[in-house]
C-alpha cells in the first residue's frame, strides 16, 4: 500500500474564474503590450494574443491531470481563456474597468498576486531536512507512524452556545451510549448533524491526533468548536504501522513546508515591526461604512 501524508499543511491558492478574469483585465489595463514570440501565441482574440503561458497557468490550477488528458484539458483551457479575453475586452469597451467596484476588485487581485509571489519568494531556498531531523520527527509522532491506526469513527457536529459546552460534556459522560446522547440532544432541541467515516491517522487534525490515540474502542470525546462542539465516538480501530523508510518522503515534505511557514511568519513579523500601521476604525465599522456608500450614492443621485 502506498502511504502518503497530508499532515494538514496543504495550502491551496484561490482558483476562481473571477480572479483570473480580474487579472486579465488588469493586464489589459496595464499599458503597453510586449510582443510575444510566434511559438508562444496559442490564439488571437480580436488581435489580442492568448499565450501558451496563460494556458499553463490555468492547467496548474487543476490537480490530478493524467498525461493522456493533457491535450483535451489544454484545449478546454484555451477555450475558457478565449471566452475570458472576449468578456474582458467587452468590459473594457463599456468602460467597466473604470467602475469603482471593478477597480477595487482589480486592485485586490493585483495585491493578492503580488503578496503571494513575495511569500513564495521568501519561502524558497529552505534546506532539505537532515536524516536526523526526519528520524526525530518520526520518533516524536508514534500515533502517525509506529502506532498508526485506522479509525472507524462516528461524529456529531453540534450547534451550541459556548455556555452549553460543559453541560454537553457532562451529558455525554453520563449517557450509556451514543444513541442515548442523541436522544438527549433531540429532547432539548439542540441541532446536530451525524456522520460516519473511516480515517487513517494522517487524515486527522494533528492537534487532535494524540487525543484519538488515547481513545479505546467504544469511547467518545467532545471537542469544542467555533460553532458548538464535535462529539467523536471511536467505533473501532486497527493497527497499521508505517516504518521510517516509507514515511520519510512525507516527513521531508512536511518539514520543508513547516520551515517555509515559519520563515514567512518571521518575515511578516519583521515587516510589521518596521512598518507604520495605524488603525483608524473598528474593522466592522469600516466594512459597514464601505457597504453603505453605494446605497448612499444611489440615493443622492435620485434626488
Amino acid at each position: 500500500m502506498k502511504f502518503a501524508l497530508s499532515l494538514g499543511t496543504a495550502v491551496h491558492a484561490r482558483r476562481s474564474a473571477v480572479s483570473l478574469l480580474a487579472v486579465l483585465m488588469l493586464a489589459a489595463c496595464g499599458g503597453g503590450k510586449a510582443e510575444m514570440p510566434a511559438g508562444e501565441v496559442a490564439a488571437r482574440v480580436n488581435g489580442e494574443p492568448v499565450s501558451a503561458t496563460q494556458i499553463a497557468g490555468v492547467l496548474q490550477m487543476q490537480r490530478g491531470i493524467r498525461p493522456d488528458q493533457a491535450e483535451v484539458v489544454g484545449k478546454q483551457a484555451l477555450e475558457r481563456l478565449i471566452d475570458q479575453h472576449l468578456a474582458a475586452q467587452k468590459a473594457q469597451e463599456q468602460k467597466l474597468d473604470q467602475d469603482p467596484k471593478v477597480v477595487q476588485q482589480i486592485e485586490f487581485a493585483r495585491r493578492e498576486v503580488m503578496a503571494r509571489a513575495y511569500v513564495e519568494k521568501v519561502g524558497n531556498g529552505v534546506d532539505k531536512p537532515t536524516p536526523e531531523a526526519v528520524k526525530q520527527y518520526y520518533d516524536e509522532k508514534p500515533a502517525l507512524f509506529k502506532e498508526r491506526r485506522i479509525y472507524n469513527i462516528q461524529e456529531l457536529a453540534i450547534e451550541a452556545r459556548p455556555d452549553q459546552v460543559d453541560t454537553l460534556r457532562s451529558e455525554l459522560a453520563r449517557a450509556p451510549n451514543l444513541n442515548a446522547f442523541v436522544e438527549y440532544l433531540k429532547a432539548n432541541s439542540i441541532r446536530f448533524a451525524a456522520n460516519q467515516a473511516v480515517r487513517p491517522a494522517e487524515q486527522l487534525p494533528l492537534n487532535m491526533l494524540d487525543a484519538f490515540a488515547k481513545l479505546k474502542d467504544g469511547q467518545a470525546a467532545l471537542i469544542p468548536t467555533p460553532t458548538g462542539a464535535q462529539v467523536i465516538l471511536l467505533a473501532g480501530s486497527r493497527l497499521e504501522p508505517v516504518d521510517e523508510a516509507r514515511a520519510r518522503p512525507a516527513i521531508e515534505q512536511y518539514l520543508i513546508a513547516d520551515a517555509k511557514r515559519k520563515r514567512v511568519e518571521a518575515d511578516l513579523k519583521a515587516l510589521r515591526a518596521a512598518a507604520k500601521i495605524e488603525y483608524t476604525s473598528h474593522p466592522a465599522e469600516g466594512a459597514a461604512s464601505a457597504s453603505a456608500m453605494p446605497a448612499a450614492s444611489a440615493a443622492s443621485g435620485a434626488k
